[in-house]
């Protein structure tokens, strides 16, 4: 067995042995001989395979059922105070803000689940996480007049996360938030904005913010990383069908930023030389900040040891009309060259006349690069 195939095997015996699923399936859907081209069962899907805008070739198992990952349906929430019982300072959260207040969504959590559908200000959204491409999108739930509910596959396309609603049970990918399969085949979810940080620093920003409790409902091993390793950049992802593009390492962590027919990403690589890059995508001016002190999901066996890779976010530089013109001012600050307010990773101005001043953030991702390029082979390469 290769090395590829042995490591995958060992993330699902690790995912399985928890009790991620029994396997079952509601009886129906097309059979699994109905469309030749697939190489994954149909068992049970009631999902429109004849209506698809990729091929149904490129889809692979991952291993679990559908739902063997299960995704988070009624979320608890609690003080950062009591989830520093057992979350570390550097370890990564996925923030979702509305004003003054914020949640907090642990990568601990998330790589046993995959997806938190969840209410946040009166907005029903999927917070979704990919650990084999590395990448945490938030998405507006809604389709029309209907929400939905999302949830695993259990397959892979290009290695990433495939999704499913329960109201089509059409397959969405993660990456990109379409609906690649099934009566929705063409939908695009809206993104929503979010940004990955330590929890020390989701502390900092949000004091009375509220973080994803471990009662999820599931016994899994929280804070552990059953994906011990699998990132480092030279590597070969799994489960991606042809060559990874070349042009950076196939795991170096990327920021990318993606505007309809335009792409851009920033590696983490520049920002930790550069840690301000600006950047116009689709016309638009945007700055990219990037900070250290934020622990890598995938790399030790115990997330909490994991090494710092760093965060980034991604903002409008501007306040009231004007340009904002922010650089390096060290540990992760960034100083305004006209008002010399400080700004953090966040976006917030936390000295100086622009103090308690936030910039508006605009939608981004962290991801592996060999995903992005996967998808927007277009994508071009900042610096």
């Amino acid at each position: 067995m290769s090395k590829r195939r042995t490591f995958l095997a060992v993330i699902t015996a690790a995912l399985l042995a928890v009790g991620c699923g029994s396997g079952e399936r509601p009886r129906g859907g097309a059979g699994s001989d109905a469309f030749a081209e697939l190489s994954v069962s149909t068992d049970g899907w009631e999902t429109d395979f004849s209506r698809h805008s990729v091929p149904l070739g490129e889809f692979s198992s991952g291993g679990p059922p559908r739902d063997g990952i299960p995704p988070i349906d009624d979320p608890k929430f609690i003080a950062p105070a009591e989830a520093a019982k057992w979350l570390e300072t550097r370890e990564p959260v996925i923030v979702v803000e509305n004003g003054d207040t914020a949640r907090a969504y642990p990568h601990q959590i998330l790589i046993w689940h995959e997806i938190v559908n969840d209410e946040f200000a009166g907005r029903p959204i999927a917070v979704t996480y990919c650990p084999l491409c590395n990448s945490a999108v938030v998405f507006d739930r809604r389709v029309n007049d209907r929400t939905l509910r999302f949830g695993t596959t259990g397959n892979l396309r290009k290695s990433d996360l495939v999704m499913w609603d329960d109201a089509t049970e059409s397959w969405w990918q993660q990456l990109t938030g379409e609906a690649v399969v099934g009566e929705l085949t063409g939908t695009r979810l809206r993104a929503v904005a979010s940004v990955t940080l330590s929890f020390e620093q989701f502390r900092a920003r949000h004091p009375q913010g509220r973080v994803l409790s471990r009662d999820t409902g599931s016994t899994r091993d929280y804070g552990r990383n059953p994906y011990e390793g699998y990132d480092r950049p030279d590597e070969e992802p799994l489960l991606l069908e042809g060559d990874a593009d070349r042009r950076l390492p196939p795991k170096e962590r990327v920021v990318s930023i993606i505007r309809g027919k335009r792409a851009a990403v920033v590696a983490f690589s520049r920002l930790r030389r550069q840690p301000v890059v600006e950047v116009a995508v689709a016309g638009q001016q945007l700055v990219v900040l990037f900070a250290p002190g934020v622990g890598s999901a995938l790399d030790a066996g115990k997330i909490a040891e994991s090494r710092d890779i760093g965060t980034a976010g991604v903002y409008v530089p501007e306040l009231d009309g004007r340009a904002v013109k922010l650089i390096p001012a060290g540990a992760g600050r960034f100083r305004d060259g006209v008002t010399g307010s400080v700004f953090d990773v966040t976006g917030r101005a936390i000295a100086g006349s622009l103090k308690g001043r936030l910039l508006r953030p605009a939608v981004h991702d962290l991801s592996f690069w060999f995903a992005v390029a996967a998808f927007r082979p277009d994508a071009r390469i900042v610096g």
